[in-house]
């Protein structure tokens, strides 16, 4: 592989606005419920009763998530026909829809839920990180459309040496089972994948 494409996310930056999502919405004029890019609303916390008064440890933050486009994808693994492919030239995960039966195994391996199926044709569907745009030279739908630049994209590797090798926070798994191409810059109170204590908030948005 000649290099492998990642997204990062400034998880202190991301307010939550869901911009990435609508636009990802419009670009591929999605059904409703086929959702490529979800954000996540993720807290918990209680008050805590000291003496005579109350602290708290209340927390709440958001996660921008799409696929992640895995080093080790499960997902075509577990596919029977091969229709779930990783590109060798920039690490993308495809799906090639005319060989998609439609079995939904992609879709219960994926530890992060984003394979998808579409009502109306059968098929599965996922991010495929705007790779017309990126052909044109441009970036991602959900990259340009964020307001506070919450999200970037570009080689793990580069993404690496910037940001750090966080790639995984709660309410993700951790990463070392796919290896996900995605980098985080935590935010002051993320927990990390796998072993968080609160919940995600807005279940039927995602």
């Amino acid at each position: 592989m000649s290099v492998q494409l990642g997204f990062y996310v400034d998880l202190n930056a991301c307010t939550g606005c869901k911009a990435c999502q609508v636009a990802c919405k419009d670009k591929w004029n999605h059904d409703v419920g086929e959702t490529w890019r979800r954000v996540v609303e993720y807290s918990g916390g209680d008050w805590i009763r000291q003496g005579n008064t109350y602290q708290q440890n209340i927390f709440a933050y958001y996660v921008s998530m799409a696929c992640n486009h895995c080093v080790r994808p499960i997902c075509e693994e577990v596919c029977p026909t091969g229709a779930i492919y990783k590109r060798t030239e920039d690490g993308l995960v495809m799906v090639d829809e005319d060989r998609c039966i439609g079995c939904r195994y992609c879709e219960w391996a994926c530890p992060y839920a984003c394979p998808q199926i579409n009502d109306s044709t059968g098929k599965m569907t996922k991010c495929n990180f705007c790779y017309d745009y990126l052909e044109q030279g441009l970036p991602p739908a959900c990259v340009s459309s964020c307001p506070s630049r919450a999200l970037e994209f570009g080689p793990l590797n580069e993404l690496h040496s910037k940001y750090g090798a966080v790639n995984a926070v709660a309410p993700m798994p951790e990463g070392h089972y796919t290896s996900p191409a995605l980098v985080f810059k935590p935010h002051k109170d993320s927990q990390p994948g796998g072993a968080g204590t609160g919940e995600v908030s807005n279940p039927k948005e995602i």
